[in-house]
């Protein structure tokens, strides 16, 4: 589990809330707001909830029943509470958003979903909290996401990790300062150096060209970084990795944490993918475990949350809260999800309720699926060996290559979707990832396998084992060539040229393959033919291209310079 050993702490602020809630306690009378926030000590949690899965289709009875564990608990989520509390409520409402707690909801919709949303979706009245400046259920379901997550602090996204990340990077990054980062970062790092206006010092990652999967960042590619920048007399102001990566490649965090510190800087880490990473022994360390100092997480990834709902947790002291909490209140929505933020509360509950046991069926799952698919010929399964200096892989993602059938990914994917209504995560030139979760089924494992066996059997393997997508031996963004900083290639003048016109100008747009959201030209970089023929292989293949103002790829807008 990921929590230490406990230390005494006064909670009788949150307790009240969490055990007293009503809607007129917080009405009658607001908490004064510390200007220093309260640091909250990881610690250990013991229950004596169990965790079932059924094993079934969902009815239309189950979507009115709760069977979630979390409603059996003593202490219920502090803003689940609140939520309940204020939709239940005899009022005459003259408050946003237009719906009206139901009474005016799109009768399309609530045939679909029914009443029960609308009737929770509320505004920030004053018994709900403030998510800018929390003194009340939100502070109380934060802090317990803290205790559980290990973190100094934990803030409540509803803009999805992409807003977490931004402001971690414009919390540690003024205009003109370095941050070191993998070419391979997400779209939300460029977004966030567009933000800042920080400038990039890229690591190039190790790049797989069987599988066509780019791996992580390595503690000696960071610190060549840091030499470099030294050897120009600048110094970086942060360091940004994903761990883990789409494909559930780990870096070895607790190495890089160390050498950041060692240069007074804090460690960013993208943990979208990684909410669950340490509540099970054989899971790899969260990226707080081993001393990030701030983590970005989907809760709704592999957790239970709704869909764009996220957490930042911060670890240690080195990064300025305060500025923090300026920047999401900058990026975020004014009028946040009530729905989302109280998933967020009910996420955390469930995980704490059985922590060190919750993801035992998913492992076990994981584990047979990967037995079985190695057994069967004519395919391949990620593992370690294609990265061998990466620490480990995420068990619960399982990444599967088609090439030895002389099928791409997105012609696999095809088939199993239709012929076996099988729906993957991520698909790719070469492979196709299937994300497990605490809702994965047997019955689906078995789905899976049986729609890979009779995949290979309508296939035989081509002679040699070589697919039909030939490489060019290089990375899309092997031969990086800076002309301008994001920010300023964002903001500078453009005009539209033809692709053939394009090779060595400055690219004007950001433009990435999706999922998973890597961009292969970024503003301010150089076009050159590598990424050109990359992309245009891709989208070949069936990925779609986002970014590009023209999606087929027949244009690239450019920055007049």
């Amino acid at each position: 589990m990921l929590s230490c050993s406990s230390t005494s702490l006064d909670h009788s602020f949150h307790l009240s809330f969490s055990n007293n809630w009503s809607l007129g306690t917080f009405r009658s009378s607001r908490f004064c707001h510390s200007e220093e926030r309260s640091i909250i000590k990881p610690g250990n949690k013991q229950d004596n909830g169990t965790f079932v899965v059924h094993n079934k289709f969902i009815t239309k009875d189950d979507l009115l029943i709760s069977h979630s564990p979390i409603a059996q608990q003593d202490s219920p989520p502090p803003l689940v509470s609140a939520l309940k509390a204020s939709a239940e409520q005899s009022v005459a409402s003259f408050h946003f958003p237009g719906h009206n707690r139901g009474r005016a909801a799109p009768s399309s919709l609530t045939q679909l979903i029914g009443l029960r949303p609308f009737v929770h979706d509320l505004p920030e009245l004053p018994e709900l909290d403030n998510l800018f400046s929390p003194e009340g259920p939100i502070l109380d379901a934060q802090r317990q996401a803290a205790k559980l997550f290990g973190s100094s602090e934990t803030w409540f996204l509803v803009g999805g990790t992409t807003c977490g990340v931004q402001a971690a990077i414009m919390a540690t990054c003024s205009p003109g300062e370095f941050l070191i980062l993998p070419r391979n970062s997400h779209i939300s790092a460029i977004s966030a150096m567009v933000l800042s206006g920080a400038q990039p010092k890229y690591i190039v990652p190790q790049y797989d060209f069987e599988w066509d999967i780019a791996g992580g960042a390595t503690t000696s590619q960071v610190e060549q970084a840091f030499k470099e920048l030294e050897m120009e007399d600048r110094k970086a102001a942060a360091v940004f990795i994903t761990s883990p990566t789409y494909h559930g490649i780990c870096s070895n965090l607790t190495e890089i944490s160390k050498l950041c510190h060692s240069h007074g800087i804090p460690l960013i880490v993208d943990e979208a993918h990684g909410a669950h990473l340490g509540f099970h022994p054989q899971l790899p360390n969260s990226a707080l475990q081993q001393g990030a100092d701030l983590a970005v997480q989907s809760t709704h990834k592999v957790l239970c949350s709704l869909t764009q709902s996220s957490m930042l947790h911060m670890g240690g002291n080195i990064v300025d809260s305060e500025r923090i909490g300026r920047c999401l209140q900058t990026l975020q929505s004014t009028s946040p999800s009530y729905l989302l933020l109280a998933s967020l509360d009910a996420a955390r509950a469930q995980l704490s309720e059985n922590a060190d046991t919750i993801f035992n069926k998913a492992m076990q799952l994981a584990f047979e699926a990967k037995h079985l698919i190695k057994e069967i010929p004519g395919v391949s399964v990620f593992d370690l060996a294609s990265f061998s200096n990466f620490p480990a892989i995420d068990p619960l993602r399982l990444t599967i290559g088609f090439w030895q059938l002389g099928l791409s990914g997105y012609e696999a994917d095809e088939i199993l979707c239709r012929d076996h209504g099988i729906i993957c995560e991520l698909v790719g030139t070469q492979s196709i990832t299937f994300a497990i979760n605490l809702g994965t089924s047997r019955d689906h494992i078995q789905r899976l396998v049986s729609g890979i066996k009779h995949l290979t059997g309508t296939h035989a393997p081509i002679h040699g084992g070589k697919g039909r997508l030939q490489h060019s031996g290089c990375t899309p963004f092997a031969d990086i060539k800076m002309s301008m900083i994001p920010r300023d290639a964002f903001f500078a003048s453009k005009k539209k040229v033809c692709i053939a016109e394009c090779l060595g100008e400055v690219c004007g747009e950001l433009i990435c393959p999706y999922p998973p959201g890597i961009p292969v030209l970024i503003p301010g970089e150089i076009i050159t033919e590598k990424a050109l023929d990359y992309l245009l292989d891709v989208r070949n293949e069936g990925a779609v291209i986002t970014g590009a103002s023209d999606p087929l790829l027949t244009s690239i807008v450019v920055c007049n310079v």
